[in-house]
């Protein structure tokens, strides 16, 4: 096991990782930029590092510092959370040379996930589901782009191939919108991403978002873990997840889980990661995306599954195998997570930064936060705007909803706007209540109702 492990990354994810290093007997070394000094994860840190002024190109994503600030601080190990670095090729071969453990998946599983090109082909030759689209990426003078989607049938939606976040992506309804919607997602990949290549798929309407946890040890075991349904979003974004899914039962759960594995074992995939597929409402699923790091919303899986993610992870990057497989992990209950923003959503989710004037949490029996604000706290401009995560538990998903409306009532930010109004009224949604949702819900169940 490692002795010291550097938390590149800040937030909540900082705070969840330094809990879970604590707890396996490891020492922390928190990193923050001069806007973070006040954050509760350096607080909470055995030793803090600030290796930079506030913007991330010059702090969180600033290489040189951290390792750096790695070698100095004598760490072993690094985790990089999610966002930032996490998924950076270059990042990881770096941590390798310098002999410092990357707590993740080796560069190489990175490299080949992280291109939505090269992982659909390999998806493809391992048999695993993927949307119909065009076989590599596509250049809007190309005259074959108009015979390819009208082939594959509109509505199409083009993805930058690098992309994440839904950054560079547009559907496309009609031929006369297609080479004007290349040249829209091009220009934001590239601003996003550095990259401005775009590829095209099949549109999938009404879609669940459904995505499967995955583990691999180094001796090259895969496990999958039960299935998270984030369906509900805002422009690609999650919201609110939850597990199980209303929508999927153990047939599906299987067949799905199966094609997680194999597409984690088809990139010797090792520590933890998530398949994502798109489920349309006759149970058809076809491979989205691999996200090889731990995600915002794992959670919802530790609850009902009772597994440590965040140590698991950390004993796999350490050489530890996995104790455990697929078909002894038993569902327990159903679990709830609503992810809270410093945004306006009455005004296009605007962000909020701001100090904190008041903060009062919530408790209670099955209920979970992760957070790193507090009363007086100032949400710095810089970074993404997710400031708590809140969870609920249930023995059913009717009593997990109940629990999580309760909570919402008691748990107050004053000072900023944040998303806590939105999810109330999701929550009060009969669609939601009776699991009946899909990708749209947003525009189609609140702010179209």
């Amino acid at each position: 096991m490692f002795k010291k492990i550097l938390i590149a990354n800040r937030g909540e994810i900082a705070c969840r990782v330094i809990r879970a290093a604590r707890e396996l007997g490891v020492r922390t070394v928190a990193i923050h930029s001069e806007a973070d000094r006040e954050c509760l994860h350096v607080k909470l840190a055995d030793e803090s590092i600030c290796i930079g002024p506030n913007p991330a190109s010059e702090s969180y994503l600033n290489i040189p510092s951290i390792i750096s600030a790695a070698e100095i601080s004598g760490a072993d190990a690094i985790h990089p959370g999610y966002g930032f670095l996490a998924e950076n090729t270059y990042f990881a071969e770096v941590c390798e040379s310098c002999g410092i453990t990357f707590i993740g998946p080796k560069k190489e599983s990175i490299e080949k996930m992280g291109d939505k090109i090269a992982a659909r082909e390999l998806m493809m030759k391992s048999g695993v589901p993927v949307v119909p689209g065009s076989e590599g990426s596509i250049n809007v003078d190309d005259p074959d782009i108009y015979k390819l989607a009208k082939k594959i049938g509109y509505p199409i939606i083009i993805k930058a191939t690098a992309g994440g976040g839904g950054k560079g992506m547009r559907i496309v309804v009609t031929e006369e919108a297609l080479k004007n919607a290349i040249v829209m997602a091009q220009a934001e990949a590239k601003a996003a991403f550095g990259n401005e290549d775009v590829y095209m798929e099949k549109y999938i309407e009404e879609p669940r978002h459904i995505e499967f946890q995955i583990l691999g040890d180094q001796k090259g075991k895969v496990v999958y873990l039960p299935e998270r349904d984030c369906s509900i979003q805002r422009r690609h974004q999650k919201l609110l997840e939850e597990s199980p899914s209303p929508f999927v039962d153990s047939s599906l759960r299987k067949k799905m889980g199966k094609a997680a594995r194999h597409a984690a074992e088809a990139v010797d995939y090792v520590t933890v990661g998530t398949i994502e597929f798109l489920v349309d409402k006759h149970g058809h699923f076809y491979f989205m995306e691999m996200n090889t790091r731990i995600q915002v919303e794992h959670p919802v899986t530790e609850i009902i599954t009772g597994i440590d993610l965040v140590k698991e992870q950390i004993r796999l990057a350490a050489g530890e195998r996995l104790s455990f497989d697929s078909k002894d992990i038993e569902i327990r209950g159903h679990a709830i997570e609503c992810r809270i923003n410093a945004e306006d959503p009455d005004r296009d989710f605007i962000p909020c930064p701001g100090k904190i004037s008041r903060f009062i949490n919530s408790g209670g029996p099955g209920v979970r936060v992760d957070t790193h604000i507090y009363s007086g706290y100032t949400i710095p401009s810089f970074y993404d705007s997710l400031i708590a995560k809140v969870i609920t538990f249930g023995s059913n998903r009717n009593e997990a909803i109940l629990r999580m409306q309760r909570v919402l009532k008691e748990f107050k930010v004053e000072g900023i706007k944040t998303t806590v109004p939105l999810h109330q009224r999701i929550l009060d949604n009969d669609y939601f209540h009776k699991g009946d949702v899909c990708t749209d819900f947003l525009p189609k169940h609140i702010f179209g109702a």
